[in-house]
C-alpha cells in the first residue's frame, strides 16, 4: 500500500471530499455519533492516506508538537470497513508514525484512542495514560508512545 503526505492546501477536491466522506462514513454513520468533524484542525494537520481504485480507504491526519498535544499527534484514524480485514490498520499506523518522525523529526506521540482499540495501539509501543474519558459520547483513553 503506498502513502501519501500532505498539507491541506495541497489537497485537491476530490481529495479532500474523498476524505470528509470517509470520516463521515465511519465515525458518524457506522458508530452513530454526532460530532463537528470538520472543527478547523485539518489547516493545521498533514494528511496521510491510501488509495485504492480511486477512493481514499485508509486516513489519519498528524499534528506537529503543540498543535493538539504537547507531543505530536495522530488522529481520525480510518480505515474503510471493506477494507479492515486486510490490516491496513497497521500500515496506517507505521506510515503516520514515520511520517511524524520524518517531518516534525520527534519520536512522542500522544493519541486519543477509542478504548476498545487499545490492544492495536499497543501493537504499535502506545501504553495507556491516565483514566478512561467520553469523547462525543465514546470511551477514550489517552496513549502516548515514546
Amino acid at each position: 500500500m503506498k502513502f501519501q503526505i500532505k498539507t491541506f492546501e495541497e489537497l485537491n477536491i476530490k481529495e479532500l471530499y474523498n476524505i470528509l466522506q470517509l470520516r463521515s462514513e465511519v465515525f458518524v454513520v457506522e458508530q452513530d455519533c454526532v460530532y463537528q468533524d470538520v472543527d478547523f484542525k485539518d489547516q493545521k494537520a498533514l494528511h496521510v492516506f491510501a488509495c485504492k481504485n480511486d477512493k481514499i480507504i485508509a486516513y489519519t491526519r498528524i499534528f506537529k508538537p503543540g498543535d493538539y498535544f504537547d507531543y505530536a499527534s495522530i488522529g481520525r484514524v480510518v480505515v474503510a470497513d471493506s477494507e479492515r480485514k486486510h490490516g491496513f490498520g497497521h500500515d496506517l499506523m507505521k506510515a503516520s508514525i514515520e511520517a511524524i518522525n520524518k517531518h516534525f523529526n520527534v519520536d512522542e506521540i500522544t493519541i486519543s484512542a477509542q478504548k476498545y482499540l487499545k490492544f492495536f495501539y499497543e501493537t504499535h509501543n502506545f501504553i495507556q495514560v491516565g483514566d478512561e474519558y467520553l469523547e462525543d459520547g465514546i470511551p477514550h483513553i489517552r496513549m502516548d508512545r515514546n
